[in-house]
């Protein structure tokens, strides 16, 4: 896509924010290529040493792959190591994902990682291209895929979840799938969101979140409502997870 300015929007350069002066400089991009690997590598090593417990809200996920419904799974930024690799497994069972990854050059490495699950993704950032991935995730649901995105990400404030997601369910009558999880160890990252890396060994428990739909006739006045109600509903089932892991 391109306007009156002659801009390229279909390019991850257009999207990106021009008060970054990171870009992907041959010496970055032969260093993502070195990286992505070894970073494939050590996910699939931890999570094939985790324990998974049986998951809550397993009925969820099942009904939406059998029905093949469209809908807008959102995990905090932090709990990507473990709720990504799950959607995995979905995709493996039919589920067609579309991932939301910052246009940022720190997104490069997992655009090619979702990618390789057989999963879409729309680069776009809300500072920048925020309209243009609204748009771009419109047309991936009309495509019948589901949009996957991290609530507070990329860059938080750590568990506020983030509006576009609501007016996004809005427009397209797409239902928030929560996600959540608890780790019985696990080291915790200094970064922005605390990510969460959990220990080899550690026994984990999934938790889906009952489907939340946006009414299509909401007021925009109104999202702000619905949007502290996902922002609940993602909290509760972390929550319930930790509950579950800690009676077992």
């Amino acid at each position: 896509m391109s306007n009156k300015t002659g801009i390229d929007y279909t390019s991850v350069e257009a999207r990106r924010s021009p008060a970054s002066s990171r870009s992907m400089s041959f010496g970055r991009r032969l260093a993502y290529r070195v990286y992505e690997p070894l970073l494939r590598a050590l996910i699939w090593s931890l999570n094939a040493t985790y324990r998974y417990q049986p998951a809550i809200g397993q009925e969820h996920i099942d009904a939406i792959i059998r029905d093949g419904t469209v809908c807008a799974p959102c995990y905090w930024h932090q709990n990507h190591l473990v709720c990504a690799p799950r959607i995995r497994s979905w995709i493996r069972r039919g589920f067609k994902a579309c991932f939301l990854v910052s246009s940022s050059v720190d997104g490069e490495v997992p655009e090619r990682i979702a990618r390789s699950w057989g999963a879409e993704v729309i680069r776009g950032s809300a500072n920048v291209s925020g309209t243009l991935a609204l748009r771009d995730q419109q047309a991936m649901i009309k495509r019948g895929y589901s949009i996957v995105t991290t609530a507070d990400g990329p860059r938080g404030p750590m568990h506020e979840f983030k509006p576009g997601v609501v007016l996004m369910a809005r427009i397209a009558g797409t239902p928030i799938v929560p996600l959540g999880y608890a780790a019985s160890r696990a080291w915790r990252l200094e970064t922005w969101d605390g990510f969460i890396v959990p220990k080899p060994f550690a026994r984990i428990v999934v938790g889906v979140g009952t489907p939340y739909s946006v009414p299509g006739d909401a007021r925009l006045d109104d999202l702000e409502a619905h949007r502290q109600n996902v922002q609940a509903a993602v909290m509760s089932v972390s929550e319930e997870c930790e509950k579950a892991l800690q009676s077992t």
